[in-house]
C-alpha cells in the first residue's frame, strides 16, 4: 500500500521510481549502490520486519554510499538516518487496549471499526545532513517533531 502511494505521488511530481525488494545485506549494499549511481539519488525505506531488524546495516550503507534516505520509523533517524516520517508504535497501544477491552467485554471483532494512524511524526537528524552536504530548509525543520542536533 505504501509503494503503491509512493509511485502515484512520484508520478504526478515525473520523479521515476525503482522498486527494490530485499532481504539480505548483499541486497541492500546492491540497490544502495544502484542508487547512488542514479543522478539525484536517494531512498525511501518503509517499515518492515526486515528493514527493522536490519536498521544500522540500512543506516550504515546509506552513508557510505552518501544517500540522502527517508525512513518510515523514528529509530532510523536516531540511528544516525537522515529523516524519518511515519507513525510511532507507541501511539498504537491505547487504542489496542481499547479494542481488547471491547471485544473483552462482547463486542464482535468484525463489528469494530478500522482503526488508522492520525498523528505522523517528522524526525530529522542534522548531523547525518550535514556529513551528506545537503542544507535542510528551515521551513521543514520547524515543521519536524524532533531536530537531531
Amino acid at each position: 500500500m505504501a509503494l503503491k502511494a509512493i509511485e502515484q505521488a512520484a508520478s504526478e511530481l515525473a520523479v521515476p521510481v525503482q522498486a527494490a525488494a530485499i532481504s539480505t545485506d548483499a541486497e541492500i549494499d546492491a540497490a544502495m549502490a544502484h542508487a547512488a549511481g542514479e543522478a539525484h539519488g536517494g531512498i525511501v525505506v518503509l517499515a518492515s520486519p526486515f528493514t527493522m531488524t536490519h536498521r544500522d546495516a540500512i543506516v550504515s550503507l546509506a552513508a557510505k554510499h552518501r544517500l540522502p534516505a527517508v525512513y518510515a520509523a523514528r529509530i532510523f533517524a536516531t540511528a544516525a538516518g537522515l529523516m524519518s516520517y511515519g507513525v510511532e508504535p507507541i501511539d498504537f497501544a491505547a487504542p489496542c487496549a481499547d479494542y481488547i477491552d471491547r471485544i473483552l467485554k462482547g463486542a464482535k471483532p468484525g463489528d469494530l471499526p478500522v482503526q488508522q494512524p492520525t498523528k505522523f511524526r517528522l524526525v530529522i537528524n542534522l548531523k547525518t545532513a550535514k556529513s551528506l552536504g545537503i542544507t535542510i530548509p528551515d521551513q521543514l525543520i520547524a515543521l519536524a517533531d524532533q531536530v537531531i542536533e
